[in-house]
This record gives structure tokens, C-alpha cells and sequence, in this order.
């Protein structure tokens, strides 16, 4: 067995030993994992602090730290989630989401009979949003293969296990999204994922320049989909999940596509400000900068 094959194997033998548990005792295990990490100042750590210290200028020292700790936590809790999300039954999966918040949204983009484009930001528990909606809708949604090839088959599998499609992120795959919108269908999006410079544009978010998805503007321009931004916050204790429902901002319609771009970012940002200790701010969102800008993460 080589080393991916065994990492992966044993990645898998994890997540389905994590499932074994409560999501009461499987975020107590992840929110002391973050702890740990944010304790002992590891990568993600730094990452998280050197985001929100960018993002949150206005904030002291003191509070950034209070931030980020609970950011670790609850990006644990995110990690051991995933045993739940993954290998449960759908069914009761789907029993952790105990409201809606916003669902009026959604039954006015049904109304409009048009495609819907559904962001779906790292905050909260983005598997869980994921598994709600390709439960009411034929649904597709942007797929990156894992950097360990051998997990590829089993992500795939537990995914499209209550129908949603994958589709790859490349050129026949945005193809298919154009033609799911133009059926009036569903497709959901990550819209806060650093693309390649050649897909991306630069737009202010959270008032720093940061290289944004053209895709979304794009999809819009093309098909007229509607758009809305969702996310599944967390509850306390392991009460479950309130899947949230938010509109974009209007300037996401926009042919401009810097405006376009700007918009969609506003509209993450002001899901992020709602629940800001649920963002994935360990992630480098700031990789890539424009020309003659250092960069943050050195």
C-alpha cells in the first residue's frame, strides 16, 4: 500500500469512527481539538489571527484573541461533524436542521421560474447546507477532487448519495452549469474559494482586495438565475443546525463585472459579520494578491 493510499485509508477508518458518536460528543472533540490548535499557535492558528487581525482592524488585541480561539473551536467542530454529515443516513442527517431561517426566500425564487444559484460561503457547516438542498432540488454543484486522489471515489460516493450531481471545476463542467440554469434547475457554488488568477477578478472584501470568482457573474449575465446565499449556522450543544437563508446584494445582477464581483462579495461578508466565530478564517482568502502587494502569509 502506498502512503496516500494508506493516509486515505486511514482518513476514511476515522471519519467513520467519529460518526459512532453523538454531535453533541463529536463537537466536544472538535472544539477541544481547535482549542489545542489555537493554544499552541499552529498554521492555522497564525492564518486565522493574521485574517481577522486584516479583516477586523477596529478590534483590540484582546478581542481578535477571543475571535480566533472561538474560531478554532468551531472550525474542530466542523472536522468531527463531518463523521455525521458523511455516514449517517440522510434522513437523520436532515433531522439536526431544526428551522429556516429566511425560507420565504426560496419559495420566491421558485416563483420566478427561473435557474437558482446558491452560495454557499465556508461558514457554519457547508456539507450540512449542501445535503439539505440536493434533498428538495436536482441539484449540482462545483466539484474540486481532494489533493489525496484515493479519498476521491468515497467523497464523491457520500455526496451524491442523495442525488446531487458533481460536476467538475473545468470547462465542460461550467458548461454543464449553464445548461442545468438555463432548465431552470439548482446549482450551488462556493463562492469564497481563491480561483486561478486567469478565473478570478479583484473585489473589495472586507475591504481588502481579494481575488473573486467571475463565474457567478457570469452564470447570472448568461442565464438571468436567480441568486441566494445560504448557510447551516450551528446551534449550542449540539442542539443541531438553523439552515439561514439570505439575499444577495442587488448590485450582483449587475453586467459590470467588478461591480458584479463586489457584490458578491458584500453578500458573504454579510453572512460572515451575522455569524463571524463560524468562518473558515484559517483558510488563506488573501493568497493571492494584486501586482506590487506583498503578500500576507510569509
Amino acid at each position: 500500500m502506498n502512503k496516500s493510499k494508506f493516509i486515505a485509508t486511514l482518513i476514511i477508518f476515522l471519519i467513520r469512527l467519529v460518526s459512532k458518536l453523538s454531535l453533541r460528543w463529536a463537537q466536544r472533540l472538535g472544539g477541544w481539538l481547535g482549542s489545542l490548535t489555537w493554544r499552541c499557535n499552529a498554521g492555522p492558528a497564525r492564518v486565522t489571527r493574521t485574517n481577522l487581525q486584516r479583516c477586523f482592524p477596529e478590534k483590540s488585541e484582546a478581542e481578535i484573541n477571543a475571535l480566533g480561539a472561538a474560531s478554532m473551536r468551531e472550525t474542530g467542530k466542523v472536522a468531527f461533524e463531518t463523521g455525521a454529515v458523511w455516514e449517517w443516513p440522510a434522513e437523520k442527517t436532515l433531522s439536526l436542521i431544526k428551522s429556516i431561517d429566511g425560507e420565504h426566500l426560496i419559495k420566491e425564487a421558485e416563483e420566478a421560474g427561473k435557474g437558482l444559484i446558491l452560495l454557499a460561503p465556508h461558514l457554519g457547516n457547508w456539507e450540512v447546507a449542501g445535503l439539505f438542498f440536493a434533498a428538495r432540488y436536482s441539484m449540482a454543484a462545483l466539484y474540486q477532487p481532494p489533493k489525496i486522489e484515493e479519498l476521491d471515489d468515497y467523497m464523491r460516493a457520500v455526496r451524491e448519495r442523495n442525488g446531487s450531481e458533481l460536476v467538475p471545476a473545468n470547462k465542460r463542467g461550467v458548461m454543464r452549469l449553464f445548461h442545468i440554469l438555463r432548465d431552470q434547475g439548482v446549482i450551488g457554488i462556493l463562492p469564497d474559494q481563491e480561483p486561478e488568477l486567469s478565473g478570478g477578478v479583484f473585489a473589495p472584501f472586507f475591504g481588502i482586495p481579494a481575488n473573486t470568482i467571475k463565474l457567478v457573474s457570469k452564470l447570472i449575465e448568461r442565464t438571468g438565475a436567480k441568486v441566494l446565499c445560504v448557510y447551516a449556522k450551528r446551534l449550542p450543544e449540539g442542539e443541531g443546525f438553523v439552515m439561514t437563508v439570505r439575499p444577495v446584494a442587488a448590485d450582483i445582477y449587475s453586467e459590470d463585472l467588478d461591480v458584479s464581483a463586489a457584490a458578491l462579495n458584500a453578500t458573504v461578508e454579510a453572512c460572515v459579520r451575522e455569524t463571524p466565530e463560524q468562518y473558515q478564517w484559517e483558510y488563506k482568502r488573501f493568497k493571492r494578491r494584486p501586482d506590487g502587494e506583498r503578500h500576507f502569509y510569509d
